[in-house]
Protein backbone atom coordinates (compact mmCIF):
# COMPACT_ATOMS: atom_id res chain seq x y z
CA UNK A 1 0.00 0.00 0.00
CA UNK A 2 1.38 3.41 -0.97
CA UNK A 3 -0.22 6.48 0.61
CA UNK A 4 1.13 9.90 -0.37
CA UNK A 5 0.01 12.96 1.58
CA UNK A 6 2.45 15.56 0.27
CA UNK A 7 2.35 17.61 -2.96
CA UNK A 8 3.78 15.67 -5.90
CA UNK A 9 7.14 16.87 -7.25
CA UNK A 10 7.02 19.17 -10.26
CA UNK A 11 6.94 17.29 -13.55
CA UNK A 12 5.33 14.13 -12.21
CA UNK A 13 1.76 12.94 -12.82
CA UNK A 14 -0.38 14.05 -9.88
CA UNK A 15 -4.06 13.74 -10.76
CA UNK A 16 -6.47 12.39 -13.33
CA UNK A 17 -10.10 13.08 -14.09
CA UNK A 18 -12.80 12.23 -16.60
CA UNK A 19 -15.59 14.41 -17.97
CA UNK A 20 -18.73 12.33 -18.56
CA UNK A 21 -22.32 13.00 -19.64
CA UNK A 22 -23.70 11.22 -16.55
CA UNK A 23 -22.07 11.10 -13.13
CA UNK A 24 -24.61 8.50 -12.00
CA UNK A 25 -23.59 6.17 -14.84
CA UNK A 26 -19.90 6.81 -14.14
CA UNK A 27 -20.28 5.92 -10.47
CA UNK A 28 -22.24 2.79 -11.39
CA UNK A 29 -19.36 1.65 -13.61
CA UNK A 30 -16.21 2.67 -11.76
CA UNK A 31 -17.47 2.01 -8.24
CA UNK A 32 -17.93 -1.76 -8.63
CA UNK A 33 -14.99 -2.12 -11.03
CA UNK A 34 -12.32 -0.37 -8.96
CA UNK A 35 -13.83 -0.34 -5.47
CA UNK A 36 -14.24 3.44 -5.39
CA UNK A 37 -16.35 5.46 -2.99
CA UNK A 38 -17.46 8.94 -4.02
CA UNK A 39 -17.61 12.41 -2.56
CA UNK A 40 -20.01 14.44 -4.73
CA UNK A 41 -19.38 18.18 -4.88
CA UNK A 42 -22.05 20.84 -4.56
CA UNK A 43 -23.60 23.12 -7.20
CA UNK A 44 -20.68 25.54 -6.93
CA UNK A 45 -18.37 22.85 -8.39
CA UNK A 46 -20.87 21.53 -10.93
CA UNK A 47 -21.08 18.29 -8.97
CA UNK A 48 -17.39 17.51 -9.50
CA UNK A 49 -16.92 14.15 -7.79
CA UNK A 50 -13.83 12.81 -6.03
CA UNK A 51 -13.30 9.05 -6.05
CA UNK A 52 -11.75 7.61 -2.88
CA UNK A 53 -10.12 4.42 -1.67
CA UNK A 54 -10.43 4.23 2.09
CA UNK A 55 -10.76 8.01 2.34
CA UNK A 56 -7.77 8.66 0.05
CA UNK A 57 -8.27 10.59 -3.19
CA UNK A 58 -7.78 8.62 -6.41
CA UNK A 59 -9.41 10.46 -9.33
CA UNK A 60 -12.09 12.96 -10.32
CA UNK A 61 -15.32 12.73 -12.31
CA UNK A 62 -17.18 15.71 -13.71
CA UNK A 63 -19.97 16.60 -16.12
CA UNK A 64 -19.59 19.12 -18.96
CA UNK A 65 -20.23 22.69 -17.85
CA UNK A 66 -22.05 25.31 -19.92
CA UNK A 67 -21.51 24.73 -23.64
CA UNK A 68 -18.60 22.37 -23.04
CA UNK A 69 -18.70 19.23 -25.14
CA UNK A 70 -15.82 16.85 -25.67
CA UNK A 71 -15.01 13.22 -26.29
CA UNK A 72 -14.80 11.36 -22.99
CA UNK A 73 -11.16 10.68 -22.14
CA UNK A 74 -9.08 10.46 -19.01
CA UNK A 75 -6.93 13.59 -18.55
CA UNK A 76 -3.59 13.31 -16.73
CA UNK A 77 -2.47 16.39 -14.78
CA UNK A 78 1.25 17.01 -14.31
CA UNK A 79 2.41 18.66 -11.11
CA UNK A 80 3.87 22.16 -11.30
CA UNK A 81 5.04 24.74 -8.81
CA UNK A 82 3.93 27.58 -11.10
CA UNK A 83 1.08 26.82 -13.50
CA UNK A 84 1.43 30.09 -15.41
CA UNK A 85 5.12 29.50 -16.04
CA UNK A 86 4.46 25.89 -17.11
CA UNK A 87 1.77 27.01 -19.57
CA UNK A 88 4.15 29.57 -21.03
CA UNK A 89 6.96 27.01 -21.39
CA UNK A 90 4.62 24.45 -22.98
CA UNK A 91 3.21 26.98 -25.45
CA UNK A 92 6.72 28.09 -26.47
CA UNK A 93 7.57 24.39 -27.05
CA UNK A 94 4.63 23.94 -29.44
CA UNK A 95 1.66 23.08 -27.19
CA UNK A 96 -1.80 24.44 -27.88
CA UNK A 97 -3.34 25.93 -24.74
CA UNK A 98 -6.95 24.81 -24.36
CA UNK A 99 -7.65 26.20 -20.87
CA UNK A 100 -5.27 28.82 -19.51
CA UNK A 101 -4.03 28.99 -15.95
CA UNK A 102 -7.18 28.93 -13.81
CA UNK A 103 -7.24 29.31 -10.01
CA UNK A 104 -9.63 26.94 -8.20
CA UNK A 105 -9.52 28.24 -4.63
CA UNK A 106 -8.73 26.81 -2.19
CA UNK A 107 -7.79 23.64 -4.04
CA UNK A 108 -5.09 24.91 -6.41
CA UNK A 109 -4.77 26.03 -10.01
CA UNK A 110 -5.00 24.16 -13.29
CA UNK A 111 -4.52 24.45 -17.03
CA UNK A 112 -5.14 22.13 -19.98
CA UNK A 113 -3.14 21.92 -23.20
CA UNK A 114 -2.53 19.68 -26.20
CA UNK A 115 1.08 18.70 -26.81
CA UNK A 116 2.64 19.12 -30.30
CA UNK A 117 1.43 15.63 -31.31
CA UNK A 118 -2.12 16.38 -30.13
CA UNK A 119 -2.31 14.55 -26.78
CA UNK A 120 -4.38 16.47 -24.22
CA UNK A 121 -2.96 16.84 -20.71
CA UNK A 122 -3.22 19.16 -17.75
CA UNK A 123 -1.05 21.02 -15.27
CA UNK A 124 -1.92 21.08 -11.58
CA UNK A 125 -0.48 23.47 -8.99
CA UNK A 126 -1.58 22.09 -5.66
CA UNK A 127 -2.76 23.90 -2.57
CA UNK A 128 -5.46 22.22 -0.45
CA UNK A 129 -5.82 19.51 -3.13
CA UNK A 130 -2.43 17.84 -3.45
CA UNK A 131 -3.45 15.30 -6.10
CA UNK A 132 -4.05 11.60 -5.67
CA UNK A 133 -3.30 10.29 -2.18
CA UNK A 134 -2.66 6.67 -3.09
CA UNK A 135 -0.89 4.80 -5.91
CA UNK A 136 0.13 1.26 -6.77
CA UNK A 137 -2.62 -0.64 -4.99
CA UNK A 138 -5.90 -2.08 -6.29
CA UNK A 139 -8.19 0.71 -7.50
CA UNK A 140 -5.42 3.32 -7.66
CA UNK A 141 -3.34 4.62 -10.55
CA UNK A 142 -0.34 2.38 -11.21
CA UNK A 143 1.16 4.07 -14.31
CA UNK A 144 0.53 6.74 -16.93
CA UNK A 145 1.95 7.04 -20.41
CA UNK A 146 1.47 9.08 -23.55
CA UNK A 147 1.35 7.19 -26.85
CA UNK A 148 2.17 9.23 -29.93
CA UNK A 149 2.55 8.73 -33.70
CA UNK A 150 5.74 10.85 -33.37
CA UNK A 151 7.44 9.51 -30.26
CA UNK A 152 10.66 11.52 -30.62
CA UNK A 153 8.65 14.75 -30.89
CA UNK A 154 6.55 13.92 -27.82
CA UNK A 155 9.54 12.73 -25.81
CA UNK A 156 11.52 15.91 -26.53
CA UNK A 157 8.51 18.04 -25.59
CA UNK A 158 7.89 16.45 -22.19
CA UNK A 159 11.59 16.24 -21.35
CA UNK A 160 11.95 19.96 -21.99
CA UNK A 161 8.71 21.17 -20.41
CA UNK A 162 8.95 18.95 -17.31
CA UNK A 163 12.75 18.96 -16.91
CA UNK A 164 12.85 15.16 -16.74
CA UNK A 165 15.45 12.56 -17.71
CA UNK A 166 14.67 9.86 -20.28
CA UNK A 167 15.61 6.18 -20.40
CA UNK A 168 15.21 4.52 -23.79
CA UNK A 169 13.45 1.17 -23.37
CA UNK A 170 12.84 0.46 -27.07
CA UNK A 171 13.08 -3.05 -28.40
CA UNK A 172 12.22 -5.17 -31.41
CA UNK A 173 9.05 -3.72 -32.93
CA UNK A 174 8.39 -0.98 -30.38
CA UNK A 175 9.69 2.47 -29.45
CA UNK A 176 9.29 3.53 -25.82
CA UNK A 177 11.04 5.69 -23.24
CA UNK A 178 10.59 6.09 -19.51
CA UNK A 179 10.59 9.63 -18.13
CA UNK A 180 12.47 9.80 -14.84
CA UNK A 181 12.88 12.30 -12.03
CA UNK A 182 15.94 11.79 -9.86
CA UNK A 183 16.29 8.31 -11.35
CA UNK A 184 12.72 7.26 -10.51
CA UNK A 185 10.36 6.36 -13.42
CA UNK A 186 7.31 8.66 -13.41
CA UNK A 187 5.67 8.20 -16.85
CA UNK A 188 6.20 6.68 -20.28
CA UNK A 189 6.29 7.96 -23.87
CA UNK A 190 5.66 5.39 -26.59
CA UNK A 191 5.14 5.11 -30.33
CA UNK A 192 1.66 4.28 -31.66
CA UNK A 193 -0.05 4.82 -35.03
CA UNK A 194 -3.25 5.89 -33.24
CA UNK A 195 -3.92 9.56 -32.44
CA UNK A 196 -1.74 10.82 -29.61
CA UNK A 197 -3.29 10.38 -26.16
CA UNK A 198 -2.43 9.77 -22.54
CA UNK A 199 -3.31 6.38 -21.06
CA UNK A 200 -4.04 5.75 -17.37
CA UNK A 201 -3.40 2.32 -15.83
CA UNK A 202 -5.45 1.36 -12.76
CA UNK A 203 -4.21 -1.52 -10.60
CA UNK A 204 -6.57 -4.45 -10.01
CA UNK A 205 -6.10 -7.73 -8.08
CA UNK A 206 -6.96 -9.93 -11.09
CA UNK A 207 -6.88 -8.47 -14.61
CA UNK A 208 -8.84 -11.34 -16.18
CA UNK A 209 -11.67 -11.03 -13.66
CA UNK A 210 -11.68 -7.23 -13.97
CA UNK A 211 -11.79 -7.42 -17.78
CA UNK A 212 -14.85 -9.67 -17.58
CA UNK A 213 -16.43 -7.25 -15.10
CA UNK A 214 -15.87 -4.35 -17.52
CA UNK A 215 -18.15 -6.00 -20.06
CA UNK A 216 -20.78 -6.81 -17.41
CA UNK A 217 -20.85 -3.15 -16.34
CA UNK A 218 -21.31 -1.75 -19.84
CA UNK A 219 -17.74 -1.32 -21.08
CA UNK A 220 -15.74 -3.34 -23.59
CA UNK A 221 -12.40 -5.11 -23.88
CA UNK A 222 -10.07 -3.47 -26.43
CA UNK A 223 -6.89 -5.55 -26.08
CA UNK A 224 -5.69 -8.39 -23.85
CA UNK A 225 -5.42 -9.51 -21.18
CA UNK A 226 -1.76 -10.22 -21.86
CA UNK A 227 1.44 -10.59 -19.87
CA UNK A 228 4.31 -8.10 -19.91
CA UNK A 229 7.48 -7.65 -17.85
CA UNK A 230 5.55 -5.12 -15.77
CA UNK A 231 2.49 -7.28 -15.06
CA UNK A 232 -0.60 -8.71 -16.67
CA UNK A 233 -2.70 -5.98 -18.26
CA UNK A 234 -5.57 -5.18 -20.60
CA UNK A 235 -6.85 -2.12 -22.38
CA UNK A 236 -10.54 -1.47 -22.03
CA UNK A 237 -13.23 1.05 -22.90
CA UNK A 238 -15.60 2.57 -20.38
CA UNK A 239 -19.32 3.23 -20.91
CA UNK A 240 -18.71 6.65 -22.51
CA UNK A 241 -16.05 5.47 -24.98
CA UNK A 242 -13.10 6.43 -22.77
CA UNK A 243 -10.04 4.21 -23.01
CA UNK A 244 -7.97 3.18 -20.01
CA UNK A 245 -5.92 0.20 -18.88
CA UNK A 246 -6.04 -2.22 -15.98
CA UNK A 247 -2.99 -4.02 -14.65
CA UNK A 248 -1.97 -6.53 -12.03
CA UNK A 249 1.68 -5.74 -11.27
CA UNK A 250 4.01 -8.72 -10.83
Amino acid sequence: MTTHRDPWPAGTPAWTDLTVPSLDAARAFYGPLLGWEFDVGGPETGGYTIAHLGGRRVAGLGEPMGEQTSRAQWCVYLATDDVEASVSTAAAAGARVLVGATPIPPMGAMAIAADPAGAVFGFWQSRAHRGWDVVDEPGAVAWTEVMSPDQPLSLAFYQHVLSLEADDMSGDGFVYASLRRDGVPVAGVGQSPAPAAWMVYFAVPDVDAAAARVAELGGALLDGPFDSPFGRNARVRGPFGEAFAIITPP
